[in-house]
C-alpha cells in the first residue's frame, strides 16, 4: 500500500495568515502516527513567485518524508528551481518523477508563464512519454499538474484549466500505468475523470472557493486548510479522503 498526502495552493506571500495556514497543516502531517510515503504540493507555493516566498516554503514544507512539488500559475520558474529546489535558475519547465513505495509518481509542469491557463507543452509531453515507457506494463503511475483538464462547473478555474487536454488523454489511453490524475488550481476538493482515469482535484491552504449554488464571492477565507490523503493498494486502486486541519 502506498500513502500519500497532498495540498495544493499555499500562495505563500509573507503574510502571517498564509505562513500559519500552512503550517498548521505541516504540523499535522508531521504528527500522524503512521507517516505519509509522499507529500505531494500541486504548485501555487507562493504567491508572487519571489525567491522569498519559496525560501520561507521550503522551511515550512520540510519534513521526514518526502516532498514533491509542482509549479503553479502563480509560480515562477526560475526562482522556484533556485529557492526551493537549490538547482541553478532556468526558465523551462520543472518536470520530476519521483519512485515512492512502488509507485511513479510524475509531478509536471503544465504552467505557461505570465497567464492562468495551464499547457503540457511538447517537451513536457515528450518527458511523459518516455518516463512511461520506461516503466513495466503492470507498474503503477500517477500523473500530477496543477491546471484541471476538465471543467469543474466554476467560471474561475473553467477559465484557467489545461488548453488541449487531448494530447495528454491519448498518452494516458497508451500507458496502462496511469492509475489516476492529481491538480490543484481551484481551490475546491473535487473528483471527475480523465481519459477514463480518476481525476483527484486537491483542496487549497490558502482559501476555499465557493461553488455558484452556495451563494456570492468565489473565494470563502473561513474555511480551514484542506488536505487529501491518496491509498494506492496492490490491486493499483486509489481512494481518496479529504480533511480539512482546524
Amino acid at each position: 500500500m502506498t500513502l500519500l498526502a497532498q495540498i495544493s495552493d499555499l500562495h505563500l506571500d509573507g503574510s502571517e495568515r498564509a505562513t500559519r495556514r500552512a503550517t498548521r497543516v505541516m504540523d499535522y502531517l508531521r504528527a500522524l502516527p503512521r507517516p505519509v510515503d509522499a507529500l505531494l504540493v500541486t504548485g501555487d507555493i507562493a504567491d508572487h513567485g519571489e525567491e522569498a516566498e519559496y525560501e520561507e516554503a521550503a522551511r515550512i514544507l520540510a519534513a521526514p518524508f518526502p516532498v514533491l512539488t509542482c509549479p503553479g500559475n502563480h509560480d515562477v520558474r526560475a526562482a522556484y528551481r533556485k529557492a526551493l529546489l537549490g538547482q541553478a535558475p532556468d526558465h523551462g519547465p520543472v518536470n520530476q518523477v519521483h519512485h515512492i513505495a512502488g509507485t511513479a509518481v510524475l509531478m509536471c509542469d503544465s504552467t505557461i508563464p505570465g497567464r492562468d491557463e495551464g499547457r503540457l507543452d511538447a517537451q513536457t509531453l515528450g518527458w511523459i512519454d518516455a518516463t512511461l515507457a520506461a516503466l513495466p506494463q503492470d507498474a503503477a503511475a500517477l500523473i500530477a499538474f496543477h491546471q484541471p483538464p476538465v471543467v469543474l462547473h466554476h467560471p474561475l478555474p473553467d477559465s484557467g484549466r489545461l488548453e488541449e487536454p487531448h494530447l495528454l488523454a491519448e498518452l494516458i489511453h497508451a500507458h496502462p500505468q496511469v492509475v489516476a490524475v492529481l491538480t490543484g488550481h481551484a481551490h475546491t476538493a473535487a473528483t471527475s475523470s480523465f481519459a477514463a482515469r480518476p481525476l483527484i482535484v486537491g483542496p487549497a491552504v490558502t482559501w476555499t472557493l465557493r461553488m455558484p449554488w452556495e451563494g456570492e464571492g468565489a473565494a470563502d477565507r473561513d474555511q480551514p486548510p484542506g488536505l487529501a490523503f491518496h491509498v494506492l493498494d496492490e490491486e493499483r486502486r486509489l481512494t481518496t479522503h479529504y480533511r480539512v486541519v482546524l
